[in-house]
């Protein structure tokens, strides 16, 4: 037979064992934090960085969404009525808009709030940067999730100050490429596939010709075919050259070069319509053309005129690009249009070739007008964003598309580390002997 203890204070040094040990691991939390936070942000992150501000969330949020105009007083004869029966006793306070679950996620955290009758998600972005001072915490960003619902996530530390470069760079998924981070911490991607052709401008030191370099090096490994157009004399693009299966680098080899695209664009709606599909993509693998990727560096150079003869080009080679960015997506032909400075004044075929391209990023720029004609026509918060990005922020930029725009920054790829990257995968180009021809 068992006896019970006939010490009273058995039990009840329970809660205080567990009360020393919840302690003992606080402290020690406590003092390894900083060097975890240096050697496992996310670890950091998950143990001590995010319960902290989930409470601190929690603990602010009333007198928070009361500050900035968000909490709803309620009815004045409550107010009246508590007055009188209460014996002056305080009134009722205000409704505030309710949050959901606080959501850990790498960079932050997350959560969901419900407007009351008569808000706008736009009260709470304008109350976003005094969440981000309440909360201790680098950024908040409100987006609107649903009608009456807006998503509120918040960043711990500035996930563009140093951008996680790959550890190595293989084929990866076809026309898919990793070529930097964004400001929620996930991978800035370039989906060719999904966003065929793109727009990035920058002045120069902004980081466009460095995210041209994190493209070519992601591509280079890849089944697809590189063809570069730079009108600079291929200053730039030349460093691609061993990877390149054609380079014009005049106004004049580029319209050929171009034309020569138009012919093989329409040489493959051929082959597709023959064979009863309506993209490449839907030929059998041994049957499917090699993917084309055309990268052009400074637009502005093929559009600038300064007499008959070049306005004749420049009609010609804004032409050719519309029409290749009208059929290419479905063809397997990709443009990747960069420039310093793109407006109207460069002429019509600018703005019309600008409404052919999805994806756009911008980085810093000379002039408000270039990321006018970039962003303006897709998200006008994307524009104002952009416009805040300071010289000090190179490498930063503005991407957007139809879905949306986001915050990033590009993985510093050097031109020394581009060009061996092409050199190494040299092997890999393959020979289109229609575009050789037209720039023999």
């Amino acid at each position: 037979m068992i006896l019970a203890s006939s010490d009273p204070s058995a039990g009840s040094t329970w809660p205080g064992r567990v009360f020393v040990v919840a302690a003992v691991v606080a402290s020690g939390l406590l003092i390894v934090g900083p060097a975890l936070r240096r050697r496992s942000p996310a670890a950091w992150w998950l143990l001590l960085g995010y319960p902290a501000s989930a409470f601190r969330v929690a603990r602010t949020w009333r007198a928070l969404m009361a500050g900035c105009g968000l909490a709803v007083s309620r009815r004045p004869a409550l107010t009246v009525v508590s007055g009188l029966v209460g014996n002056g006793a305080p009134p009722p306070q205000p409704r505030v808009p309710r949050h959901g679950f606080i959501r850990p996620t790498a960079a932050g955290f997350e959560l969901v709030a419900r407007l009351l009758p008569g808000q706008l998600p736009d009260d709470f972005v304008k109350a976003a940067p005094a969440m981000a001072e309440d909360w201790q915490v680098h950024a908040v960003r409100v987006t609107s999730l649903r009608p009456g619902v807006v998503r509120i996530a918040a960043l711990y530390a500035d996930p563009l100050a140093a951008p996680r470069v790959p550890r190595s760079r293989g084929p990866g998924r076809l026309l898919r490429v990793v070529v930097g981070t964004l400001e929620t911490g996930a991978s800035w991607v370039i989906d060719l596939r999904r966003i065929p052709h793109w727009l990035i401008v920058g002045a120069t030191r902004s980081g466009k010709s460095t995210l041209i370099h994190a493209l070519v090096a992601g591509l280079a490994p890849q089944p697809v075919a590189l063809v570069g157009i730079d009108c600079k004399g291929g200053m730039e693009l030349s460093l691609y050259g061993p990877r390149l299966s054609a380079l014009a680098t005049d106004r004049a080899q580029a319209v050929r070069l171009l034309s020569a695209l138009v012919d093989l664009t329409l040489d493959r709606m051929t082959v597709c319509r023959t064979a009863g599909v309506r993209n490449i993509w839907g030929l059998a693998e041994k049957e499917r053309p090699v993917p084309v990727v055309v990268i052009v560096d400074e637009i502005a150079e093929l559009f600038l005129v300064a007499g008959r003869h070049e306005k004749d080009e420049a009609h010609a080679a804004g032409t050719a690009l519309i029409r290749l960015a009208q059929l290419g997506a479905a063809l397997g032909v990709f443009l990747v249009v960069a420039g310093q400075r793109v407006g109207s004044d460069l002429g019509p075929g600018v703005t019309a070739l600008r409404a052919q391209l999805g994806g756009r990023v911008c980085h810093r720029v000379a002039d408000p007008g270039t990321a006018e004609m970039t962003l303006g026509d897709l998200n006008p918060d994307a524009l104002k964003a952009a416009q805040a990005i300071t010289p000090e922020q190179a490498g930063t930029a503005v991407l957007a598309s139809g879905d949306g725009w986001e915050r990033g920054r590009s993985h510093l790829v050097t031109e020394t580390e581009a060009e061996a990257i092409a050199t190494a995968h040299a092997h890999l180009t393959p020979a289109l002997p229609e575009l050789s021809t037209a720039l023999a």
